[in-house]
């Protein structure tokens, strides 16, 4: 049955994957209009909260999701909380469709003695605490500690590395927090090590990530030769299946191995095939050693290389661990959730129950959709198979007929349920301010952190 009004969709995420879902669908189709709509008042997600302040090219691909909001049927509402505010009860009575595209916002644990102790933090509540996220401003972290640990090699892990040992002159150029900034020109931390479980040719973190460490102004980078070396196993397989990106950072990786110490303030240990075991608490009671167990590889029943323990072990006197391992989606309310994997139950992005039958109009997108993998850009492909879908099921008559589906009818519900609410046009005066108060330090912006703060400087 063909629908009796314009297509309409709300999009509950406003990260790179809500944007890239928008963008498609109103390309595909001129006469639609999507509401995308997000707990926090800023737009963008992670890549304003998540990518670190010292890339900021990374961050330029907000000029491509501000063109899809400058289009016609784009409308965005900030500061409004699906669950606590906006019900599916809300959505469906609005609109044709809803896209879910909540990202993964939890951190997995290590699951070993001692990770609930005091000074013992996942990088996410770390990295959105730099970054100026609302919900995490308000977070201390003892950096008067010597030495800290990183569990993990990923991206993310890596940003942290280089924030704790960036100098206070390079991260005075970015858009870090300004009590983040204050924090780490206090910071005493000396020595920031880095554990990897796998070896240096299944590290996660990127080329240029690894390039950058190497370079750092205020760190000598310290790699043991004898990790440096793949092991029988990841060279053969390299050899079998050579790939010119995990070649060259194999080849990075090793020439900085057993490099000279050249007297810099920080040392940062990049370690492969190791893995925590136990956190001591120190005499205050907070962290104060790491126990790790070496590892080697072998060859799962699936092929995959895989570490396991050996009898080796050690012990690194730290007094701050950060663990980057990994993230989990977190459940929405009347949304069908594999806990198993963590992320929305769903089809090619069609949202379906336990038992497998689709959920009429209601789809997902980006990490909550497949897991955290990929970077910002692999939320494109994501987006636009969930959109297609849509839209294919939409051209089928397969789109529930919602009560009232107006723009009209959408602002005023929104307006009940959520009367602080910001727009984009919000934004963009938000956005103005912030840098214009950079330019005049010489950095990229300096961020409002608080939602009270964004509503004085709007008035």
């Amino acid at each position: 049955m063909p629908r009796s009004s314009p297509l309409r969709v709300a999009v509950i995420g406003a990260g790179p994957a809500g944007f890239y879902a928008a963008e498609h669908l109103l390309k595909q189709d001129e006469n639609a209009s999507v509401d995308v709509f997000d707990r926090l008042p800023t737009p963008y997600g992670l890549v304003r909260a998540g990518v670190a302040p010292d890339h900021q090219k990374i961050k330029n691909v907000t000029r491509v999701y501000a063109k899809t909001a400058a289009r016609p049927g784009f409308r965005f509402f900030g500061n409004v909380e699906y669950g606590s505010q906006l019900k599916l009860e809300h959505l469906r009575r609005h609109y044709h469709a809803v896209i879910f595209t909540t990202g993964a916002q939890l951190d997995r644990a290590l699951g070993i003695p001692g990770e609930e102790l005091p000074r013992s933090h996942s990088a996410t509540e770390f990295v959105a605490w730099y970054n100026g996220h609302p919900d995490y401003r308000d977070l201390e972290f003892d950096l008067s500690q010597k030495a800290a640990v990183i569990v993990g090699v990923g991206n993310v892990a890596v940003d942290v590395a280089r924030i704790l040992c960036r100098t206070h002159e390079e991260l005075a150029k970015t858009d870090i927090a300004d009590y983040a900034l204050e924090a780490l020109r206090e910071s005493r931390i000396e020595d920031v090590y880095v554990l990897g479980r796998r070896g240096p040719t299944q590290a996660a973190f990127t080329n240029p990530e690894a390039k950058e460490l190497g370079e750092l102004e205020g760190a000598d980078l310290i790699i043991l030769p004898e990790e440096a070396d793949p092991d029988p196993i990841s060279a053969a397989e390299l050899e079998a299946n050579p790939d010119r990106m995990s070649v060259r950072k194999l080849e990075m990786i090793q020439s900085f191995a057993g490099r000279e110490l050249t007297g810099k303030p920080k040392r940062l240990h990049l370690r492969f095939l190791v893995s925590p075991t136990a956190i001591d608490a120190a005499p205050d009671g907070g962290v104060g050693a790491v126990h790790l167990v070496h590892n080697e590889i072998y060859r799962a029943d699936s092929g995959a290389l895989r570490p396991r323990s050996s009898d080796r072990t050690a012990k690194i006197d730290a007094g701050l661990v950060f663990r980057s391992v990994g993230y989990r989606g977190a459940p929405l309310p009347e949304v069908p959730f594999r806990t198993d994997w963590a992320i929305i139950r769903n089809e090619e992005g069609r949202v379906v129950d336990d038992d497998g039958s689709t959920v009429p109009g209601v789809y997902t997108a980006g990490w909550i959709k497949r897991g955290p993998s990929g970077v910002i850009g692999t939320n494109k492909a994501c987006a636009v198979g969930t959109v297609n879908a849509l839209l294919e099921d939409d051209a089928s008559g397969g789109l529930p007929d919602p009560q009232s589906p107006t723009p009209e009818s959408a602002a005023s519900m929104i307006n009940e349920v959520a009367p602080d609410s910001f727009d984009f046009s919000d934004w963009e005066r938000l956005d103005e301010l912030e840098v214009a108060a950079g330019e005049a330090g010489g950095r990229p912006r300096v961020k409002f952190t608080s939602v009270e703060e964004m509503r004085e400087a709007l008035g």
